[in-house]
């Protein structure tokens, strides 16, 4: 990147384009979320796979096995879930580990799921460990085992369920335990999107939101898109709003170009965190490596937020790399910066 426009996105103010989900966000993805399995773009291995279980289980007239979706947010895990529930013709309830925070709240909601319903627990590395005591049975035998008083006056209680298909949704499947992880009939892992996906599923978006684009325009906002439908998506609403607002409300390159320099989103898809991290990585660190913490204190930043939002897009594009010390940068990250690269290993610039 040269110098001239990397100072052009340092100091811009903060984007929203990939912060939290805002509740006008939820709504407009739920009208952009595909139905059906043939409706969904991208993750042909997962789509095949997913598309003979669905129908072995049909033809045999019993519930999908469970099933574990795991990788970065925005890739499509929900979306997958409830195409699994239409599919199969049951409903879906849905809820997060962190939501649930006593045994007696998973048994409410088990026990008023009906025969093949679907139950979608999103971020589930989060149960805490009494929850996910009362999961076991309940995945393995459709039972749930309830303890009621306490000493001497103790006794079980045995709630019987009708069988249902358990969806859990992680971004750090290595925080799952094993006991819960091999309870799970099938497991897939979502790989960020090639441009190509990424361009079809922005044209879907703009077809159903009744947005005019260019060709040039959904591959410009597909290249920046991390990877991920979500945030093309959302950058298509944003480049949207621009311009009908700067322009004649066509989508082109050259709209969709300065939009996302308006929101301080650079020809990589990398915006004011990731570039405050390389920098920072490069001229407190010398490069690194450095420990996830310290990164973390440096930037203001949750560890969280760095490791499943900034992290995993670094990560997948070469600019930095783990290793057993901390995390350090690559070639690629100093020539994007416009920067010597290291010496030797010793972690001085040249």
């Amino acid at each position: 990147m040269s110098e001239d426009k990397r100072e052009r996105y340092i100091d811009e103010p903060d984007s929203d384009v990939r912060g939290a989900e805002t509740e006008d966000d939820v709504i407009m993805n739920l009208s952009l979320r595909p139905r059906m399995l043939d409706d969904f773009i991208g993750q042909p291995s997962v789509s095949e796979s997913l598309k003979i279980a669905i129908q072995a289980a049909k033809k045999r007239g019993e519930p999908m096995e469970h099933l574990l979706l795991s990788g970065p947010p925005g890739l499509g895990k929900t979306s997958l879930a409830n195409i699994v529930a239409n599919e199969m013709g049951t409903k879906l309830t849905s809820t997060s580990g962190p939501a649930i925070d006593r045994a007696g709240d998973l048994i409410g909601i088990m026990t008023n799921l009906s025969e093949g319903d679907v139950l979608f627990i999103d971020e589930i590395h989060r149960l805490s460990k009494v929850v996910e005591e009362f999961i076991y049975p309940a995945m393995e035998n459709f039972q749930i085992d309830f303890m009621v008083d306490k000493g001497p006056y103790a006794k079980t209680v045995k709630f019987n369920l009708k069988r249902f298909t358990l969806i859990g949704a992680t971004t750090r499947s290595g925080l799952l335990s094993s006991p819960l992880r091999d309870r799970f009939g099938l497991h897939f892992h979502l790989e960020f999107y090639d441009p190509g996906d990424l361009e079809v599923i922005i044209k879907r978006s703009a077809g159903l939101l009744g947005i005019p684009i260019e060709d040039g325009g959904a591959l410009e906002i597909a290249g920046r898109s991390r990877g991920t439908p979500r945030i093309a998506n959302r950058l298509l609403r944003r480049v949207r709003d621009w311009a009908e607002v700067k322009s004649d409300g066509c989508i082109t390159a050259e709209a969709t170009v300065k939009a996302l320099a308006s929101h301080g989103i650079d020809e990589k898809g990398l915006d004011r965190i990731d570039r405050r991290l390389l920098e920072m990585i490069c001229n407190i660190y010398k490069g690194g490596p450095v420990g996830i913490d310290a990164i973390s204190s440096s930037l203001n930043e949750e560890t969280d937020t760095i490791q499943d939002v900034v992290e995993p897009y670094l990560l997948k594009i070469g600019f930095i790399r783990r290793t057993p010390r901390g995390r350090e940068l690559t070639e690629e990250a100093y020539e994007y910066m416009g920067k010597a690269g290291r010496k030797d290993g010793q972690g001085e610039l040249f």
